[in-house]
Parts: C-alpha cells; structure tokens; sequence
C-alpha cells in the first residue's frame, strides 16, 4: 500500500488487517528514501568491517551486525516510524501491558548467498503457535530488494492458526521494494532470505523487531544500549529498549523503574514499589483493606 500523509490511524488499521489476513504487509515510501540513505551510509563502516557469518542459517556469504541505535541517530526514525509503531501495538498489546524492542540488525546478503532456510521467527521461543502473536518484524531495504538479489521469500497464509503447520502452501512471494519501503510480517509468519543469483549486488537492509514485553529478546538490549548510551536517548526510546517496567514488576531495577538509572548514575537505596495492572492493584487493595479491618 501507500502511504497518504498524516493519516497513521489508517494506514495501521489497514497494515493490521492484511497481516492479520495474509502474515504481511508492504508500506510504499514509509520513509523518504534520503533517510534511508543517511543511515546506510552512516553504517558503511561497519558494512565493510564485519566478517561474513558461520553457519547454514546465518549465511557463509551474508553479514549481519546489530547495535545500531549507538551506530546511527537516523535509526530511530525507522524504530519509532508512526503507522508502523502504531500497527506493533495493536497487534501485540492484546498480550501484554507494553511491546519491546526485540532486535534492530543490519544485513547484508552478497552475491553467491544462498538461499535461507524458512522459518518462523517465533520459533526462538517455545510457545504454543497459534494462540497469540509474539512479534512483529520490519524490514527495511537500504538497496534496492529483487527476485535476483535476494529479497525476502514469503509464504502467505503460514501465520496464526496455520503457524504449526510445516508443510509449506505453494511457491513464496519476493518482496521486492526500493529504499524507503517496508516490509511487516508477523513472527509466525514462514520467511527467509532469498538467493542472491547477482554477480555484483549486495543486497543491504536491516529488520526492526518488536515482541511482548514480557519474552526475552533476541538482542541483549542492556549490553547493546547500556545506561551511558541510553541516557542519550528520548524517554519513548528508552522505554522500548527496556528501561522501563512491563506490570506486573517484571524487568525492575531495586523494586522500582530501571529507568530511574538514566536519570541518576549511582541512585542511593531504594525502596521497592509495587508496578501492578489496574485489576491486580484493585485486588491487592482489597485484600489490604480487609486485614487492616474498620
């Protein structure tokens, strides 16, 4: 789809239901391609400085790195992008009290890739498949994606209710697109890097992943962003990598919000206290009030 200006209530509401419907979703120009272009410049270094991967899934002709938050500003524009902030959490709320940051990592496929295995992204989790949605990835091409360079496969239909099948429903569909674009697909989702059959195309592009606030995350975000970085960011992106508490009290620092550490490097004792869902604070109230009695 395109996108019209302001209007990210609708494109959201839109973005849902294909992949409610489908797995995936295409936004057309998401972002002006001259950001797009800023931050794969603002990476080029680290492109050239990282060595190619090991391993059958990972890629013997393909790079990957993450961190880029502490790499490049312009990523936030691509994490903190509004219709498609706005579709991860009305896709994941229902099954937490707040969405995460699960990964943000360039790639770089090079001619001669293979292609990858296909798989689920939820898979890195032992989960029931089928029951609730657990991440939302986005893929943002720095060149552009073709059928011949190694754009992403997808497999539509393989999400949701269908995400514990394993045979897959006929050929895949290349997500073609040009910088600025973006792909969304669902974690239960079938996908994978296609073969790059070019002789001169380096395929670059990075994936945005949001998960339940609640799951592990791919990339350890207090390693990748620790507070001397994090202090640097805006509260919103802090918040989304972490430092702030998902109710009830899980991800604390000292009984209280791990955001506190941004605001104060050494913060004195702390006394702990209670982050709890409004249900869950409404009966805990009463059962206080019950033993303090008239």
């Amino acid at each position: 789809m395109n996108q019209p200006p302001d209007n990210r209530a609708a494109i959201a509401a839109s973005l849902t239901a294909q992949l409610h419907d489908c797995g995936y979703a295409i936004l057309r120009r998401a972002l002006p391609r001259a950001v797009i272009e800023g931050l794969d410049a603002d990476l080029k270094q680290a492109f050239e400085a990282t060595p190619f991967g090991e391993g059958a899934f990972y890629g013997t002709r393909t790079k990957r790195f993450g961190r880029l938050l502490a790499r490049s500003a312009v990523t936030e524009q691509l994490m903190l992008q509004p219709a498609i902030r706005e579709t991860a959490e009305r896709l994941l709320s229902p099954y937490c009290d707040v969405i995460q940051l699960n990964v943000a990592q360039a790639i770089a496929v090079h001619p001669g890739s293979l292609q990858q295995m296909p798989h689920r992204d939820q898979d890195m989790w032992r989960i029931m498949p089928g029951e609730a949605e657990y991440l939302l990835n986005v893929i943002w091409p720095f060149t552009r994606f073709t059928a011949e360079n190694g754009a992403t496969l997808v497999w539509p239909g393989t999400h949701g209710r269908n995400a514990h099948l394993t045979d897959l429903p006929g050929d895949p569909i290349a997500a073609e697109m040009e910088p600025g674009d973006a792909l969304l697909f669902l974690g239960s989702t079938v996908h994978g890097a296609g073969a790059n059959i070019t002789r001169d195309e380096i395929r670059r592009g990075c994936v945005i992943g949001y998960s339940l606030g609640w799951l592990k995350p791919y990339e350890n975000q207090f390693l990748a962003y620790p507070p001397d970085v994090a202090r640097g960011f805006t509260p919103e992106l802090a918040a989304l990598v972490g430092y702030r508490q998902h109710r009830p009290n899980l991800g604390n620092f000292e009984g209280q919000c791990p955001s506190i550490v941004l605001r104060c490097a050494s913060p004195g004792p702390l006394g702990a206290i209670d982050a709890l869902r409004p249900d869950q604070a409404e009966r805990v109230e009463a059962f206080a009030a019950a033993k303090r009695g008239p």
